[in-house]
């Protein structure tokens, strides 16, 4: 296996939704499958629901950015901006997922689960350091903005430091039984204690700056370390249970319980609101765990749900040319560049000034653009890497001769 091929590669996740993240496309290489110590073919109905997240995250981008203010109490916007709520989540969650896929495909070339687990950890750490290059560069293109913006929390600054401690807990954890137990009690002490560190004045000694990593702090963050990382441990939870060997009749059946169970769990969360709560205060919109566990079954129904129609045969013979497929792989790519189009200086003459209809069709126009670059990116790609293989091969001749 190449070393290539063992890497979490940046277009995984990031939210986008976020200025997100854009994320990410944090991981790659991770969505294969490890049986008998092999990669196999790429999972490519989570390549096409990472290419869902960055639609949602550019609706949800360009909807916030140009929709005028006379619509923005529209139905129309809320269900957009409801639907745009799950851009970040996903793709959180979907990095939890590559988390475990790139340490199963790091110990498979390594043989070593320490080495294993630092490979990914050193993964999460340069997407903290990308956090502060992308706040460094949208301080630079915007002669407005103030230099304190660069501390501002987004969430490539939550998911870095998320997937170190997953990539962590993949060393500590070897065995899968163990894993499920340690990422499901993670995602689980994240949601439960948020209402708890919200409302601890014990935080408000901090520097806004880094108590803005645990709670929101106005102007400085719009993700926390609490719930968020817990989409990625959930994320990872998932990633456990699918890395393992399968014929097609046993992932039939585990996708499916992914999108039942997932959806039953969504409406019980739902309802479990109206119970009476532990907590002294909490939101369901924002702290609540009902609602992240809500959102979280949701994202696992959603996974079942992709499985079906992109593990078709007529499908997946298409491979990497579907569409979804190829925006899903770039996704750090178009995250990183749209942010700065939708909300920066070349944008400044419809900011906050178009119609809901007009914002929507420049959604569609926008997505388009961005597949476009994509596709553009891709081809000049290719082109570098045929250059490099025809000097090699030259080099080998040469050698030969």
């Amino acid at each position: 296996m190449r070393a290539r091929n063992a890497r979490i590669s940046l277009r995984y996740p990031m939210n986008p939704a976020s200025t997100p993240l854009p994320a990410s496309d944090c991981a790659t290489a991770g969505d294969r499958a490890a049986s008998t110590g092999r990669c196999s073919s790429r999972r490519g109905y989570i390549d096409w629901l990472r290419g869902f997240a960055i639609l949602i995250m550019i609706e949800t981008h360009v909807l916030d950015a140009w929709t005028r203010n006379a619509d923005r109490n529209s139905v129309i916007f809320g269900y957009a901006k409801v639907l745009g709520g799950f851009a970040a989540p996903l793709f959180l969650f979907l990095a939890g997922m590559a988390v475990v896929f790139a340490t199963r495909a790091q110990l498979n070339r390594t043989g070593d689960p320490a080495l294993a687990s630092r490979a990914v950890q050193r993964r999460g750490r340069q997407i903290f350091g990308l956090a502060f290059l992308f706040r460094f560069q949208a301080w630079i293109l915007n002669p407005l903005a103030s230099p304190g913006q660069m501390l501002k929390v987004d969430i490539l600054n939550i998911m870095g430091p998320a997937i170190v401690m997953t990539a962590m807990l993949c060393g500590i954890a070897r065995e899968r039984r163990a894993r499920l137990v340690v990422f499901g009690v993670a995602a689980a002490l994240m949601t439960c204690a948020t209402p708890l560190v919200r409302a601890t004045p014990l935080l408000a000694v901090l520097p806004d700056a880094v108590e803005a990593y645990l709670r929101p702090v106005p102007g400085y963050n719009s993700f926390n370390l609490f719930p968020w990382a817990g989409f990625v441990f959930a994320g990872s939870l998932v990633g456990v249970v699918l890395d393992r060997p399968r014929d097609r009749a046993a992932a039939i059946a585990l996708h499916a319980w992914f999108a039942i169970g997932g959806l039953a769990c969504a409406v019980a969360s739902y309802y479990a609101w109206y119970l009476p709560s532990p907590y002294a205060a909490t939101d369901f919109w924002t702290s609540s765990p009902t609602f992240f566990f809500m959102r979280t079954a949701i994202l696992v129904a959603a996974v079942g749900v992709t499985y079906f129609p992109q593990s078709a045969p007529p499908l997946t013979a298409l491979g990497r040319t579907r569409p979804m497929q190829r925006f899903g792989r770039s996704s750090l790519f178009v995250y990183w560049i749209h942010v700065e189009l939708a909300y920066g200086v070349l944008s400044r003459r419809v900011y906050h000034r178009l119609p809901i209809d007009d914002a929507a069709v420049a959604f569609v126009l926008f997505s388009a653009l961005m597949f476009g670059v994509v596709v553009v990116k891709d081809r000049l790609k290719d082109k570098w890497k045929r250059r490099g293989q025809r000097q090699v091969q030259t080099g080998d001749l040469v050698i030969a001769s």
